[in-house]
């Protein structure tokens, strides 16, 4: 990538309920000022092809994709300055996701946190390891990565627990491109521990399925009695209390200025009555909330117009979309017959097998190696040894490219084979 190409990022959120503060804070927020970073071209999409997996409740589905799109809009998204669209409107995704199946190991997928989590609970219930467990769950890692790989992204923010999912995107990537030449870029994830996790009215991490979140645009009289029901201690009114584990205090600086935390900290070292604490809450919280609320519910009450926004915002995505899929339509030999003549399948095979090419293995030691072989088979490097494939991939993957720099020091060159004879090869290898 050179220093003028914009790094592209990519988030999506599955359409299957109505955002809260979590999301507000931990997702959103972060990602709408991340949008006008200079030098970045930013990608928002709404997941609906990944709520289909857990829910079957088409009224709500829909509901969720209004609300969400309306949250985005309402919290700053520029649909003018970004990609913004509903991921069931770009048909290009899902013709990648099949290409894309048909490269991935199903030892790949078998390994899946979210997979491997359902299988564990059926058999800790006795149950068959796969009750329950449908091809959707089980491919969800595939249609990520065609999400990913489809707009070339970059960076990818997520949180700790989907790194994985874009470490198997990278994997897919590559294998793809050992098949078919280096069409995709390999994605990273972009981890913000900064991020705050905020938690839920009782205490734990803010989320649906507990039953503890806090809509984000709910009405004042919703939000204030959400607020007196976060959990607190038995600390009367005088009794100085502790920040240290307080919900109440945890939420307030997630929206709060550095001075204003401040602030609250002292009020809980003077001993602030909990009732005091949850009305400074509830006015800081609603302070930046309700410019926001107004927006969000002139445009929930305008699903026509929502609907004008996203079908813009998938013309735009497609522009990009379509001539990359006609290219790989091509690559895996999908083509026009007449278009140029058609290369006999034993012809292609035999230039494929003249080149030289890497080989990635595992040894006893448990460390990932590759080599690099001419067309005969003969060795001509042989690297260390690495932790995991996908750093000796990584390496695979600029060398691929004709870049020596910054891997030296990870290849063996075979006796008798100079640095120069290896540039060469890859030189060559690196060419369309």
């Amino acid at each position: 990538m050179s220093p003028t190409t914009p790094v592209r990022f990519l988030t999506g959120i599955t359409t299957t309920g109505t955002p809260h503060l979590g999301n507000y804070v931990g997702a959103l927020r972060p990602a709408v000022q991340a949008s006008r970073r200079p030098g970045t071209e930013n990608f928002y999409f709404l997941a609906d092809y990944h709520a289909l997996i857990k829910c079957d409740e088409p009224a709500r589905m829909q509901r969720s994709t209004l609300e969400i799109a309306a949250c985005w809009l309402a919290i700053g998204l520029d649909p003018d300055s970004v990609y913004f669209y509903r991921q069931s409107d770009i048909p290009e995704i899902t013709e990648l996701t099949w290409l894309l199946t048909c490269v991935t190991g199903k030892g790949v997928l078998n390994r899946a946190h979210a997979y491997k989590a359902s299988v564990d609970k059926n058999l800790a219930a006795g149950a068959d390891p796969d009750s329950d467990v449908t091809a959707g769950l089980f491919m969800y890692p595939v249609l990520m990565a065609a999400d990913i790989l489809m707009f070339k992204a970059h960076k990818i923010p997520v949180g700790r627990d989907q790194v994985q999912h874009i470490e198997m995107a990278r994997d897919i990537a590559q294998s793809f491109n050992h098949l078919y030449g280096e069409h995709f870029v390999l994605p990273e994830a972009a981890v913000d521990d900064t991020v705050a996790l905020l938690p839920g009215t009782d205490g734990r991490k803010m989320s649906k399925s507990y039953d503890n979140a806090i809509p984000l645009f709910a009405p004042p009289a919703e939000l204030r009695k959400q607020i007196a029901g976060i959990v607190t201690d038995s600390r009367a009114p005088g009794e100085p209390k502790t920040v240290e584990g307080s919900a109440l205090f945890q939420i307030f600086e997630a929206f709060a200025s550095p001075a204003e935390t401040q602030q609250m900290r002292q009020a809980y070292n003077d001993g602030i009555a909990w009732s005091d604490a949850k009305q400074m809450l509830f006015e800081r919280i609603d302070r930046e909330i309700a410019p926001m609320r107004e927006r969000y519910e002139a445009l929930v009450n305008n699903p026509a117009e929502l609907e004008k926004t996203l079908r813009a915002g998938a013309d735009k995505v497609r522009a990009l979309a379509t001539p990359f899929m006609a290219d790989l339509r091509s690559a895996v030999g999908l083509r026009n017959l007449g278009a140029a003549a058609v290369r006999k399948p034993k012809a292609a095979k035999a230039a494929k097998a003249a080149m030289p090419s890497f080989k990635q293995y595992r040894q006893a030691d448990g460390k990932h190696y590759f080599k690099l072989v001419d067309a005969s088979g003969a060795l001509l490097a042989q690297s260390t040894g690495f932790a995991t494939p996908q750093e000796a991939g990584r390496v695979v993957s600029q060398l691929k490219q004709g870049r020596l720099e910054g891997v030296e020091t990870s290849l063996q060159l075979a006796d008798g084979i100079s640095r120069a004879e290896v540039a060469a090869v890859l030189a060559a290898l690196a060419q369309p």
